[in-house]
């Protein structure tokens, strides 16, 4: 009986630049040394496939499709919120989305250069900032509740997406919540008007059906009241959440260095498991500006 194989591309297929494409976007640079990897997360190999491959072919894709548009001189964070309300800008929505989301996740990973501290395990009392424990472990109840949230719901994620950890933009109210696939967690590239209910809106109202069009359209990111939305702005009855902390859970990440052998594709846990090993709280903490005063009345 023949045995199917995990077959994991090699590393000259998964990105070649294309001779003719023009190089606007860039891969931004990170703290991590690639022949060291991300020590206790990802091996050489793993970083190198996960980072500077896959984020060297999204940026390559995004050049390609934004080449000679409004979008080639943007940022991705500021692309993919003025695409995602478009379902014809789709390609360039994802892999703006991708290229942000991506970033995220690997700027706020710790290197530990030392091997003997890396062998050491430090506490979460002792790795994160007083003033960030306490608003998590007031939060979640505890950061040992906030580890295990974080794990069930990357496991329980049927498919490839972010974890992310978010605040509320006017507030301090911290929470998770996930996207799948390139999906973005900022409120503008969520532009929903649901302001009624038509299973009980009166049908002598004014305009109903009119209403109903331009929600429908808008909902699905059409032309009615979408392009005369400003893409920073709050969608009705949406929160303005800032994105703290962003878990990968796409394969390519994780399943180079934890999907091989006895572990197989439930390798997955322990990536997670060592992720939260390496987070760097610190920048958690700075995008939280927990300690910002809150404006006079």
């Amino acid at each position: 009986m023949l045995r199917p194989r995990l077959r994991i591309p090699r590393a000259s297929r998964l990105w070649r630049p294309a001779p003719s494409s023009r190089s606007i976007h860039h891969v931004p640079h990170l703290d991590i040394n690639p022949e060291d990897g991300v020590p206790g997360l990802l091996s050489p190999g793993g970083f190198d496939f996960a980072w500077t491959q896959y984020q060297q072919l999204v940026v390559e894709r995004l050049n390609i499709l934004t080449a000679g548009t409004d979008y080639e001189h943007e940022d991705a964070l500021s692309i993919l919120k003025s695409t995602a309300r478009e379902p014809s800008q789709a390609p360039i929505f994802n892999y703006a989305s991708m290229a942000h989301n991506n970033h995220f996740f690997f700027k706020n990973l710790s290197i530990v250069p030392d091997p003997e501290l890396q062998e050491q395990e430090v506490p979460d009392e002792e790795r994160i900032p007083h003033q960030l424990k306490t608003e998590l472990s007031k939060q979640f109840s505890s950061i040992e509740t906030l580890r295990r949230e974080f794990l069930v719901t990357a496991m329980a994620m049927f498919g490839p997406g972010f974890v992310w950890l978010v605040k509320n933009a006017q507030s301090t109210e911290l929470r998770i919540l996930t996207t799948y696939l390139a999906g973005s967690p900022y409120t503008a590239a969520h532009w929903r008007r649901q302001g009624l209910d038509m299973n009980t809106q009166s049908i002598s109202e004014n305009s109903l059906a009119k209403s109903w069009l331009e929600r429908s359209q808008t909902a699905a990111g059409g032309d009615v009241g979408a392009r005369f939305v400003p893409h920073n702005k709050t969608a009705p009855g949406g929160t303005d959440v800032i994105p703290l902390l962003c878990l990968n859970t796409w394969e390519h990440v994780w399943l180079r260095d934890y999907g091989i052998g006895a572990r197989g594709v439930g390798g997955k846990r322990q990536f997670v498991e060592n992720w939260w090993k390496v987070i760097n709280w610190n920048n958690v903490e700075s995008a939280a500006n927990i300690n910002r005063p809150k404006p006079k009345t």
